[in-house]
């Protein structure tokens, strides 16, 4: 039932390697994401949760260095949060028309809160192109572990949305064919699957809130602009 391109994404996740071939970019940092469906599964739970759940999501970036539209936006975060119509990822069925909430950092000045936005709408792509609310909130993105195969990660926005990882363990291969079944939602230079302890969204503006965790349903990785 998989393509080819999904069992290509596995190959490259696996061999991915945290930090590595940031090179020269205009900007670079650092990403988390959680969804409500498991990303690194076997057939078997792939194929009881599409069409079913997995159309939920929170998406962070944490700019380390850059500028976007000519404006410095160095340890800034940015969070986006979306309710599509279908499973994400599901190479069966379209997720689209899919509502998106931006949380946007509210350290930021009122030119680098557009910036901020800016950029997850960039990184996000068709997913975040359909913005219904825009709220402000404290948000802290940290990944710490040195590899990012073992790294663990913590994303916090405010008290409306929050995402905590730990790497996969042995213990989590439950049907022992796991792979990756479902790429990253944005473009990333290095990703790794991870687990997600925690994942919820207690915000306004989809006409939903969740909590979803202990579920292997999250990515965590790195990021860069070169223009």
């Amino acid at each position: 039932m998989k393509s080819a391109k999904i069992l290509a994404v596995s190959a490259v996740l696996a061999t991915a390697s945290y930090g590595a071939g940031l090179g020269k970019s205009a900007l670079h940092g650092e990403y988390v994401e959680a969804r409500t469906a498991d990303v690194f599964t076997g057939p078997c739970f792939a194929n009881s949760e599409a069409g079913l759940i997995g159309e939920l999501a929170v998406m962070g970036w944490r700019v380390n260095k850059g500028v976007v539209d000519g404006v410095k936006v160095d340890g800034l975060a940015v969070v986006g949060v979306v309710r599509a119509n279908a499973t994400l990822g599901d190479i069966h069925a379209s997720a689209y028309p899919v509502k998106s909430v931006l949380i946007v950092d509210e350290r930021a000045n009122p030119e680098q809160r557009l910036a901020l936005q800016a950029l997850a709408k960039r990184m996000g792509g068709d997913l975040l192109q359909d913005v219904v609310k825009v709220l402000y909130a404290p948000v802290d993105l940290t990944i710490d572990g040195g590899s990012i195969h073992a790294a663990k990660a913590t994303l916090k926005a405010g008290g409306l949305a929050e995402i905590t990882t730990r790497a996969i363990r042995e213990g989590d291969h439950i049907c022992t064919n796991e792979e990756v079944w479902y790429p990253p939602l944005t473009k990333l230079d290095h990703a790794m699957p991870a687990y997600a302890v925690s994942h919820k969204f207690q915000g306004e503006g989809l006409d939903t809130r969740w909590s979803s965790p202990d579920k292997r349903s999250a990515f965590l990785g790195t990021f860069q602009l070169n223009d």
